[in-house]
């Protein structure tokens, strides 16, 4: 289902049973996955590829050189960025054009979530199962179900799959809600 007001290129390619919903606009050459739901006044780049089974709320922007993942959860207004050194104009006064800058590829992995307003800097991978929350400003990868918090954005636990906070339990964590166990690299250098 594509809605009529939704701009959707020629050229960009979108998957069986996914929602394009009012306002959208995907660009050229732009990839969406199968069984999708991509919100009101979402904005997809150029080349911008998407998994199956994400949703992409409500005006979040998505720029070239990002590829998500199956699973993902991308909340209202979210922004990922990709020029680490944005200017409007050269140094000679001119205006840039797409000649003049490259852009930073990003990595949201399979079932990650990120929360309202939050903004991603470019070059970095968010892992799986991440949980990034509302109004965080991402800086460095993100390892695997990682909770992210803050300006800058810094690990304050980890995400079980299910989405709820695990608990530590010894050396392990453990998800209060559906009971998994896991135990994660990163932890032992830094426990939150």
């Amino acid at each position: 289902m594509i809605h009529s007001t939704a701009n959707v290129s020629t050229e960009a390619k979108i998957g069986a049973g996914t929602s394009v919903w009012n306002e959208a606009q995907i660009r050229e050459r732009a990839v969406v996955g199968r069984d999708c739901v991509i919100g009101k006044g979402v904005y997809l780049d150029q080349d911008v590829v998407v998994g199956d089974r994400c949703k992409i709320q409500n005006r979040a922007s998505l720029f070239r050189g990002l590829t998500v993942e199956d699973g993902v959860y991308i909340g209202p207004h979210v922004s990922f960025t990709n020029d680490l050194y944005p200017r409007a104009v050269d140094v000679d006064g001119s205006l840039k054009t797409d000649d003049d800058w490259e852009a930073i590829p990003t990595l949201v992995r399979e079932g990650a979530s990120i929360g309202t307003g939050a903004i991603i800097l470019p070059g970095l991978t968010i892992g799986r199962w991440a949980m990034v929350a509302a109004g965080a400003v991402v800086t460095r990868d993100v390892p695997d179900q990682a909770l992210m918090i803050g300006i800058p954005a810094r690990l304050a636990g980890y995400a079980c799959k299910c989405g709820r906070t695990l608990e530590r339990d010894g050396d392990a964590y453990r998800c209060p809600a559906c009971d998994a166990t896991f135990q994660f690299e990163s932890a032992r250098a830094s426990a939150p």
